[in-house]
């Protein structure tokens, strides 16, 4: 369990970003969608349909986006690890020399899209997916030659040491969760009308047989409890969600805690929390993972396929992170 002192920090820091991104889902847009890359996102840097420029050959419209966003990135919250990549590509790319990222939060940057998309105006965000924002509107990634942002990543189980042999039960649900994609995106879909915990249960109720293939074998306790760290994002929120009702299937009391990335590596590490279904790798938190690997079990990937990077609305008239222009 979190130790007292340190659990007030981070549910402060959890439930700070719990209220801003909470809203990933039903809230964050007020209006229907799918998570993951819908139409025109494509893999990391596809745009869907080819300009048939290169980065050197821009167009008017290209060579004033920079201009006409204040050469500004409208990121997401401080501590996400996309927002440390941003930062990267701001560093590695000469172009974006003068450009900024504005950190607030994921719904803040949502908002900001929402209304630059209907008034089709242009607009570079911080994107990830599996997130419903590529099936609401019509995104793609900005191609990115240097991979400042990383391939496609997966998202890893992990758990503190000695799990195995304390909760060998606990250990094997979490060692064989696994969905796809498809999975997450058509959860998180039915977010956007329903909260998170109504959505699960529909799921576990809809895929038993995906869930008893978890829990097949395992003993069945009374009521021994487990921690979960997630980070309070809809994606991580949705599988927690799912891995909980099956761990609680065989008897277990589970606690979700929403806390800053950084901490969910440190609560692991310490072993003040069981396990996590929430690390993004190898890039996203691969700082945090690297920091503190040497006491943190990695049961591999439960999601594989997930993207992040610059995206932009389809009707703008770029495609790669080099067709963007310096500030003068």
């Amino acid at each position: 369990m979190l130790k007292k002192n340190w659990k007030k920090i981070a549910l402060a820091a959890g439930l700070s970003l719990t209220m801003l991104t909470a809203a990933c889902g039903q809230n964050e847009s007020g209006e229907g969608g799918s998570e993951g890359s819908g139409e025109g996102s494509g893999s990391n840097g596809s745009s869907g349909e080819e300009s048939g420029e290169s980065s050197g050959e821009q167009t008017e419209s290209s060579a004033n986006v920079g201009e006409a966003v204040d050469y500004t990135i409208v990121g997401i919250e401080p501590g996400a690890g996309v927002t440390a990549a941003t930062n990267t590509a701001l560093s590695e790319y000469d172009n974006l020399s003068g450009w900024e990222q504005k950190t607030s939060s994921t719904a803040a940057m949502l908002s900001e899209l929402r209304t630059a998309y209907s008034n089709e105006e242009p607009i570079v965000i911080v994107g990830w997916n599996p997130h419903f924002k590529f099936a609401q509107w019509d995104l793609k990634y900005l191609k990115d030659p240097k991979n400042a942002y990383g391939e496609a990543e997966e998202i890893r189980t992990m758990v503190r040491t000695g799990l195995e042999e304390d909760m060998p039960g606990v250990y094997t649900i979490l060692d064989r969760f696994k969905w796809t994609l498809e999975d997450s995106e058509s959860f998180l879909l039915e977010a956007q009308e329903k909260d998170i915990e109504t959505v699960a249960q529909e799921w576990v109720d809809n895929n038993q047989d995906k869930v008893d293939e978890w829990i097949n074998g395992v003993e069945s306790v009374d009521g021994k409890s487990v921690e979960l760290a997630l980070t309070p994002w809809d994606s991580e929120r949705a599988s927690s969600n799912v891995v909980k009702l099956a761990l609680e299937q065989k008897g277990y009391d589970v606690t979700l805690t929403p806390v800053d990335p950084s901490i969910v590596f440190e609560s692991l590490a310490n072993g003040d929390v069981d396990g996590s279904t929430a690390a993004w790798m190898p890039k996203t938190h691969g700082s945090f993972y690297e920091e503190h690997k040497e006491n943190i079990v990695d049961l591999g990937p439960n999601l594989e396929g997930a993207l992040t990077g610059l995206a932009v609305p389809t009707y703008m008239d770029i495609e790669s992170i080099e067709d963007l222009e310096p500030a003068e």
